[in-house]
């Protein structure tokens, strides 16, 4: 057709990331731009729409800036397309921050597999955040990053030293379904209840490191309940799924803190097991505590989910019910 345009790209495996998984970034640039993206080979191709106007002066600068943007170490999924789309159309942003100010709010954990991107604007300045406050409250929906960003963001404190121990813990409460009695000792007993900790940390270092630090007790996963009469000094300590606190636990947490920690409190005020919503202490501390300087409230949404994008819309349905 008249009009197309082909990029030729020599390293495939730069190629296949440009494209995505089942072609999902060429569907988002095919959006963003109005026409047909296509590959043949190691080619790549944009098919302007006949009302194109706009899309053929954008493909190319569009597609080298994802391909400097992957090179450079950022993940290669849809919300980078869009920043580097709109950090080239500042106007038509959409929340999104551009692939230079992402790269300037990486984490570098060492040992760990690679740097850890924020990859929206809300990621940024959650991370941003974190290295300013000494309490950070992490509010959002399933997806969000908030327990991965902050595993991520602790394990780089501790193993560059600048903190001694990393403390991560979590209410016992069962998510609308009786369970009854586990087997096991204690510790096989509430490892169902804090195994998306391990994994957190399992997707940002080895699991080698993981078992090092927790033998030298550089690492603490416990239920929120053995937290009581404890006084943490130099430490990052982390309270994962805090919409399921009670009003009484989360004044016990926040008074655990001793001098040179950082506390990080994650949770979805959305998705509350407790019996009654409002004995949420989450929601209580955001009322009580969100104008006292140092403490941090980062509410990220929908637009900052990074799993599967399904995910996101199914969030937007619930959202709008």
């Amino acid at each position: 057709m008249e009009g197309r345009i082909g990029l030729t790209l020599e390293n495939t495996d730069v190629l296949a990331e440009v494209c995505g998984v089942n072609d999902y970034n060429l569907r988002i640039i095919e959006k963003l731009l109005g026409g047909r993206v296509f590959t043949r080979g190691n080619e790549l191709f944009y098919e302007p729409a006949d009302a194109d106007t706009d899309g053929k002066g954008f493909f190319a600068p569009l597609v080298e800036g994802i391909v400097d943007a992957i090179v450079d170490g950022l993940p290669p999924g849809p919300d980078l397309v869009a920043a580097v789309y709109y950090s080239m159309n500042p106007d038509a942003r959409d929340g999104l921050a551009c692939p230079d100010a992402l790269k300037d709010q990486c984490i570098q954990i060492p040992g760990g597999f690679g740097k850890v991107f924020p990859r929206t604007s809300g990621q940024m300045l959650y991370l941003k955040g974190l290295d300013t406050h000494d309490v950070t409250f992490s509010v959002g929906p399933a997806g969000t990053g908030k327990t991965y960003l902050a595993v991520a963001w602790a394990l780089r404190e501790v193993l560059s030293r600048s903190r001694r121990k990393l403390l991560i813990t979590r209410p016992v409460v069962e998510a609308g379904e009786s369970l009854g009695f586990l087997p096991g000792d204690l510790a096989q007993k509430i490892n169902p209840y804090l195994r998306p900790l391990y994994d957190a940390m399992e997707a940002v270092v080895p699991y080698e490191v993981v078992r090092r630090l927790e033998e030298t007790r550089a690492i603490e996963i416990a239920p929120l309940a053995y937290m009581r009469g404890r006084s943490l000094n130099h430490c990052v300590v982390i309270l994962d799924e805090a919409q399921n606190t009670t009003r009484e636990q989360m004044k016990m947490f926040l008074t655990r803190l001793g001098e040179g920690s950082a506390a990080v409190i994650t949770g979805d005020i959305t998705q509350v097991d407790l019996p009654r919503k409002g004995e949420s202490g989450l929601i209580h501390a955001l009322s009580l505590l969100s104008g006292i300087d140092g403490i941090l409230v980062s509410k990220l949404d929908a637009s900052d989910v990074v799993r599967n994008p399904m995910v996101k819309k199914i969030i937007q349905a619930y959202e709008s019910e």
